[in-house]
């Protein structure tokens, strides 16, 4: 079995078929026909059903495609720390983040790594939620994630460090809330009309939360992308409830910004898997702990 083999199995999962697989790779489909075949008959099982044009993995293609993702996550272990003998940390590290933890603290870690190792690339990965975050971790897709979450992230291997708790907020368009301080409590939200993303999101289930509590919140728009959150709240569709990794974006944009009495807050934390990791990754890591620690 070669490395060659098994990045081009990989890709054949990721790219959902051969002919994009091959186009990703640069390589003529025959070709990566030709490899995937060897690979088979190397491990004496059926990776791939053929339906037509199509291909969908096999059991046994589903339990190899995490182990060779891991697979190859290790060999780049490997072949970082040797590189980055007498030439510095170098490499790339892949980040899951759901959006707000893209914002902060993974903005920030970036700031810092390209000043203390410019050597370094962050790639980073969208996630809807914590469990999304937590699975491409696992799977080998990312090598490090993060991600709000009410408890302590648990997998095989994985290792979760708490970085902050961090604090949502109440965004709503300018001049709605004449004669308020800068926080507000629950009850202020009866009566309000929200933008709101899909289930499955920490922000929708605080929203949820605070509907069946308060009363009388409803939905003006619901959508898929956290994005057009703020841009909807700014055209007077609705308020929103934003984490604080948004605050300074929301304020510059014109959006009023509130604080909630009692705070409503969740955890953030930093995770990977255990074991042997690239020179780069450790390097984001320990700039994102030394950045929770104050250093």
């Amino acid at each position: 079995m070669e490395r060659r083999q098994l990045e081009y199995f990989v890709a054949v999962v990721e790219q959902g078929g051969f002919t994009h697989a091959a186009r990703s790779l640069r390589v003529a489909q025959p070709s990566l026909s030709r490899a995937i075949q060897k690979l088979e008959r190397d491990l004496g099982v059926t990776l791939f059903h053929r339906v037509g044009r199509n291909v969908v993995l096999s059991n046994a293609g589903e339990m190899l495609a995490d182990r060779a993702r891991l697979v190859l996550r290790d060999l780049d272990a490997l072949r970082a720390a040797a590189r980055s003998i007498g030439h510095g940390t170098v490499g790339r590290v892949d980040v899951a983040a759901t959006s707000s933890s893209a914002l902060e603290p993974v903005t920030s870690v970036v700031a810092e790594l390209r000043e203390r190792h410019p050597g370094v690339t962050v790639s980073t990965s969208s996630a809807l939620s914590a469990a999304e975050v937590i699975a491409m971790v696992l799977q080998g897709r990312c090598e490090v994630g993060v991600s709000g979450s009410a408890e302590r992230p648990t997998g095989q291997g994985l290792v979760a460090h708490h970085l902050r708790d961090e604090e949502f907020l109440l965004v709503v368009p300018p001049n709605t809330m004449a004669d308020t301080g800068p926080t507000v409590t629950p009850e202020a939200l009866r009566g309000m009309r929200f933008v709101v993303t899909k289930p499955a999101t920490a922000v929708r289930a605080l929203f949820d939360r605070l509907a069946a509590t308060v009363g009388d919140m409803t939905i003006a728009a619901e959508v898929g992308d956290r994005s057009v959150v703020l841009p909807m709240v700014l055209k007077g569709i609705g308020a929103g409830l934003m984490p604080d990794g948004w605050a300074d974006l929301a304020r510059r944009a014109g959006a009023e910004v509130y604080r909630f009495s009692p705070a409503e807050t969740l955890p953030q934390w930093l995770i990977y898997r255990g074991g042997p990791v690239t020179a780069a990754t450790q390097a984001f890591i320990d700039t994102t702990l030394a950045a929770r620690d104050g250093q």
